[in-house]
């Protein structure tokens, strides 16, 4: 397929490309690293008139641990790039190991996290992992900047807390402590490599017994969520596979599991169940 016809802009600044939001309004579209966009587009299930490319933008794709105590991240760093950060793969690994299961090496080496949080996709892998890490969304737009809490980010399936005329620039997350062990596990779809389910967990054990989980799942419902069943069931337990197996039932309480060719209602919310056990298990071995 080949995408209805569009005026291209590539702006060497984020202002320069607000104002190419302002001045296109809904008939303009961000391009980052394009593959959530140009599928859609020849497909013709977007046709937008004007496409802002923000690729050409200096300084949106750095890596770097800040003073806060968190580590920032450009929204231009591509999923080979967070795959690969040393500084991520030493304080807060659960994102490399996120990046790693994304796509194949052409997506990675294209695809940014900036373009994944926007697009929202519930199947996709970073949803998950930036609730599960409290991540915050910093989002620039013609009067400033705000931070917008992961919590609060995923509004419905393909729809976010961003508003119009805003841009992400960074997202931001926490450097892990000593005693918190962290996993990534899905069951991808044989065919696109996304998420038919994937959870997340961040634990922080001590004493044997779990103190802190937070778990973050994509891919089952319309957004990605945290479950909070499953975490209150950890909490205070220790982390054996009986205690694990019965919290991890309670992975899709409050949720409706969606229903696709690939994957029924019930299946989907069967293997939410398993691969919170999977994330929870791997996550308690590696807490130290």
């Amino acid at each position: 397929m080949i995408p209805a016809a569009f005026e291209y802009f590539a702006p060497t600044t984020v202002r320069e490309a607000l104002g190419l939001l302002e001045q296109h309004g809904d008939e303009a579209k961000i391009l980052a690293g394009g593959h959530s966009l140009l599928p859609i587009m020849k497909f013709r299930l977007a046709q937008p008139k004007v496409v802002v490319d923000i690729g050409r933008i200096p300084g949106l794709d750095a890596i770097a641990a800040a003073a806060d105590g968190k580590i920032t991240i450009g929204a231009l760093a591509t999923h080979d790039a967070l795959e690969h950060s040393a500084v991520l793969k030493e304080k807060c690994p659960l994102l490399p190991e996120t990046a790693a299961v994304i796509g194949d090496m052409q997506v990675r080496n294209r695809g940014t996290i900036g373009g994944s949080l926007a697009h929202a996709d519930p199947a996709a892998d970073y949803p998950g992992t930036v609730l599960a890490l409290d991540a915050e969304i910093v989002a620039t737009g013609s009067k400033g900047s705000r931070t917008i809490p992961a919590r609060e980010f995923f509004v419905d399936m393909l729809t976010t807390a961003l508003r119009p005329v805003e841009i992400i620039t960074e997202v931001r997350v926490p450097v892990l402590g000593r005693g918190t062990g962290t996993a990534y596990v899905k069951h991808p779809h044989p065919a696109s490599g996304y998420a038919v389910v994937g959870v997340a967990a961040v634990l922080a054990v001590s004493g044997g017994k779990c103190q802190r989980a937070a778990i973050g799942i994509n891919g089952v419902s319309g957004k990605a969520y945290r479950a909070a069943a499953v975490e209150k069931a950890l909490v205070g337990q220790a982390l054996d596979e009986k205690i694990v197996a019965a919290a991890a039932a309670h992975a899709t309480d409050g949720v409706e599991a969606q229903s696709d060719l690939y994957a029924s209602s019930e299946f989907r919310a069967h293997l939410a169940a398993v691969y919170t056990k999977r994330a929870v298990l791997l996550a308690a071995s590696r807490a130290a």
